[in-house]
C-alpha cells in the first residue's frame, strides 16, 4: 500500500516526464508486468478524469498497467455509480489518493454554460444528466462575465467536496487519515497537471 503523499509525488513525476517527452510508458506495459497483475491489483491513485479524448490519463502521468484506477465520465462529474467506484478502490484496493482531474476547454462545461444560457424549454434533454450534475458548480458564476477556465476549476472543487462529504465509507476513511482527495487541471496547450490544494 502506498501512502497518498507518496503517490501524489509519483504522479507529479510522471508528468514531469510526459511533459518532457521522456515517458517510460513502455516499460510498464510490458508482458512481465500484464502477468504480475493477473492474481490482483493495488492501484496507486484513483483518477476520476473527463471522458475527453485529449485526456489519456495514464500516458500524462507517465503510468501503465496496474498503476491507476481510472473512472472516467464526461465533465468528471460525481453520480453514484462514480462514488461506489472509489469506494470500491479506497476500501477494497486500499489506494489512499483520489484524485479529480478537470482539464482546460472541457467541452462538457462549456455545453453546460451553454445550456444554462438558453431557455430551459430549448435545452437537450440527453445532455440533462450531465448538465444537472455541474450546474450547482457554476450557477453562482452566471452573474458576471464567466470564463470557461472558471467554470472548469468550479467543477472540479464541486466534485471534490461531493466525494469528500457524499459517502460514509469515504468520510470515515478521510478522518482516518486513510484517504486523501485532491482536485487537480490538466492542461491541454501546455501537458501540465496543476494540483490544487495539495502539499
Amino acid at each position: 500500500m502506498i501512502s497518498a503523499d507518496h503517490a501524489l509525488e509519483h504522479l507529479r513525476e510522471g508528468n514531469r516526464r510526459f511533459v518532457a517527452g521522456t515517458s517510460n510508458i513502455d516499460e510498464t506495459l510490458s508482458g512481465a508486468r500484464r502477468a504480475a497483475l493477473v492474481g490482483g491489483q493495488s492501484p496507486l491513485a484513483v483518477i476520476l478524469a473527463c471522458s475527453d479524448s485529449r485526456v489519456p490519463v495514464e500516458l500524462i502521468f507517465d503510468q501503465g498497467l496496474g498503476d491507476l484506477f481510472v473512472i472516467r465520465v464526461a465533465g468528471n462529474i460525481v453520480a453514484p455509480s462514480q462514488i461506489g467506484s472509489v469506494e470500491f478502490a479506497a476500501a477494497r484496493l486500499g489506494t489512499q489518493l483520489v484524485v479529480v482531474l478537470g482539464h482546460s476547454n472541457c467541452s462538457a462545461v462549456e455545453a453546460t454554460l451553454k445550456e444554462l444560457a438558453q431557455d430551459q424549454h430549448q435545452r437537450s434533454p440527453n445532455l440533462s444528466a450531465i448538465v444537472d450534475r455541474i450546474r450547482p458548480a457554476i450557477e453562482s458564476l452566471m452573474g458576471d462575465e464567466v470564463s470557461l477556465q472558471d467554470a472548469v476549476t468550479a467543477n472540479v472543487r464541486q466534485s471534490v467536496s461531493q466525494l469528500q462529504n457524499g459517502s460514509q465509507i469515504l468520510e470515515q476513511m478521510i478522518e482516518a487519515g486513510e484517504l486523501t482527495i485532491v482536485g487537480a487541471e490538466y492542461s491541454i496547450e501546455s501537458g501540465d497537471v496543476t494540483f490544487m490544494d495539495a502539499q
